[in-house]
This record gives structure tokens, sequence and C-alpha cells, in this order.
């Protein structure tokens, strides 16, 4: 069954479900959005599904996140539909966080945002030897979303930090090294498991499904972020962006070098809200109070430039050479920050 651009199958006693827009990396919509609760809904309640599982169409990617055009078009024209895309959004990735049945994501190729969001915060997360995940939204003017601001924090030391700010992607090994994955599946090999999965019995638990698929895993490789946490650590444990650019400009090495050099393309604002998050998603007790707060950043970014400016440089003119404003981290006044930390009206029900 095709609803829109979701493919909805039943294989066995896995309920099977596609996103089916290759053309644009699977990226997300509202109504894709709005499919998806309503699948997610449907097989929960049904006796003859044991599992579920999510995997994107085409040869790229699985999801590469939110429909960035269409948000940054719904804000220039003040419809209000990018806050309602934010606010379903949001309930979808708490609806996968406490979804009552195996949930299985095949994370293969591009997992960027949204992606990130359908994925991780699932309780079988599969990585590839094609996975290139990232939180890349520092570099668009926008924030980390999704529920990143409870993910990252929980990953080793300062590792989630350094994926916040910097936007960078990460393959299979430093994925499941940052806790946003589980394991790593052959590319090829994903048919076998969806075959797998189809075969399990009526009923079968989360523990059925871990002991399935670690058969089917390969090995761990080394992960980059593990071979740097030292580094990483050591500049990324500050308070503030300043502090963390000038332990990295005190670091050797091409690693610190190089992560600073990143660093200083990013939104200077973007920056400094993300710290700010991640350190208030560190305290957080919940998902839900993180997602909570997000949404409330997310309906002020419709009146940031720098989040057009991210845009505009990154899918509409693709110049790659965005304008921020302010251009650095010292001239972004503590006032700004506090500004978009405003509680979303009305606030996210979940």
């Amino acid at each position: 069954m095709q609803h829109g651009e979701v493919i909805i199958e039943r294989q066995g006693t896995a309920g099977i479900i596609r996103l089916n827009r290759p053309r644009a990396l699977n990226s997300l919509t509202l109504p894709m959005i709005r499919t998806l609760t309503e699948v997610l809904d449907g097989f929960a309640s049904e006796s003859n599904v044991a599992s579920v599982v999510i995997t994107g169409e085409g040869e790229r990617g699985f999801c590469a996140g939110g429909d960035i055009r269409a948000l940054h078009e719904s804000a220039r024209a003040g419809d209000g539909l990018a806050g309602t895309f934010w606010r379903e959004e949001f309930r979808l990735n708490h609806q996968i966080a406490s979804y009552p049945k195996p949930y299985v994501a095949l994370m293969d190729g591009i997992t960027m945002g949204g992606g990130v969001g359908l994925s991780s915060h699932g309780r079988h997360r599969i990585v590839t030897e094609r996975t290139r995940l990232a939180m890349p939204e520092t570099g668009i003017g926008y924030v980390p979303d999704i529920g990143a601001t409870w993910l990252l924090p929980k990953a080793p030391g300062e590792a989630g930090t350094w994926l916040g700010l910097t936007g960078l992607d990460i393959g299979a090994d430093d994925a499941i090294y940052a806790g946003l994955a589980d394991l790593q599946v052959a590319s090829p090999r994903l048919g076998a498991v969806i075959d797998a999965l189809s075969d399990l019995p009526r009923g079968s638990t989360a523990s059925d499904v871990d002991a399935l698929l670690q058969a089917l895993a390969e090995p761990q490789g080394e992960s980059r972020l593990r071979q740097n946490a030292a580094v990483i650590d050591r500049a990324f444990g500050f308070g503030s962006v300043e502090e963390i650019l000038a332990a990295l400009a005190a670091e050797e090495g091409e690693f610190a070098t190089e992560t600073r050099r990143v660093l200083l393309t990013r939104s200077p604002t973007s920056l400094k809200l993300a710290l700010r998050l991640l350190r208030a998603g560190r305290a957080s007790s919940s998902l839900a109070e993180c997602l909570g707060r997000e949404l409330g950043v997310c309906l002020q970014m419709l009146d940031n430039p720098d989040f057009f400016e991210g845009i505009r440089a990154a899918v509409i003119d693709k110049d790659r050479n965005p304008r921020w404003s302010p251009a650095s981290v010292e001239a972004v006044p503590a006032e700004t920050v506090e500004r978009f930390l405003k509680p979303a009206e009305p606030p996210l029900s979940l």
C-alpha cells in the first residue's frame, strides 16, 4: 500500500515502512509525518505484527531530514506550516521513543536531522558501511532538534557536543560509539534482516529481536571519535563557544585544527544556542522536556535572519557561502540567546 510518499508493507509478522521520496533523499514533509504517525498507531494495535521496520527507498539515503526548503517557504509566507511541521514531527519522535513493539531502523546511507529522529530514538538501530549520520543544523543557521538535545548529551564524554556544534557527518563506527546506533550490517544484507524479522513469531519481544540482529551483525571497527576522545573532552567541556574555540586553538594536531576551522564556518548564533540547549539537555529528566524546549527555540527561529540565510546558501542559491549576522561568536549578545529561549505557546502536547 502506498500512502503518498510512504509505502506500507506487511511481510510475515513484520510491518515495513518505506520512505519513498528518493530524489529528495527521503526528506520529510508534513503529509509523510502524518502518515508515519497513523501507520505506527495501526501496527501497534495489530496482534499479527511482531516488529516494525523503517527504511528508505533509493541508493543514497535513509532520510536527509525535514524538507528545509518547504520550511523556508513557510517561514517567509508566515502561514504557520513550519510550526505545525515541528510540532507533529516532535510528537512522532516521542512516539518512536516509547513505541510498544520492537522498532527497527535501517540507517543505510544519509541519515541526518529528522532522519536521526526517525531512527536513533528507536529500540533497534542498524547502520551500514554507507551510513553518513549528522545533525548539521548549525551550518544552516538552525539548531539541533528532533530530541537531539536528549540524545547527544548521552554520548561518551563530549562527543555529543562535538557532533551538535560541528554538524559534521560520521560513519557507522562513530554512530555506534556515540550511542546513536546499535550495530552494523552490510548494506547488501539488509534484505536478509527484513526476511529474518518477518519470520519471527507473533508476540516476539525486544530481546528476541536483539538476539536475531546480533547474529547478523558485523564486528565493530575503530571509531574516530573514540580515537580523539581526549582532545574532544578537553576542548568541548567548557560552558561557552569562545572557550571551546580557544581550547581548540591551543591543541596540537589536525583533528583539533579542522574542528576549529569548521566551527568558524557555522552560524555564531546557532553555535551559542546549540551549546545552551545541549547543556540544558544534559540536565533534563526526559525526552519530552527536551522536545518542548527545542520547540520553543524552533518557533523563535522563524524570525532569525541566519535561518533564512543558511537555507538560502545551502539549498536555494547553493553558493555555500552564508553571511551570518552577527559574523562572530564574540559579537552575539547574551540577550540574543535568551530571546530564543521562550517556551512554546501552546506547549508541546505529547
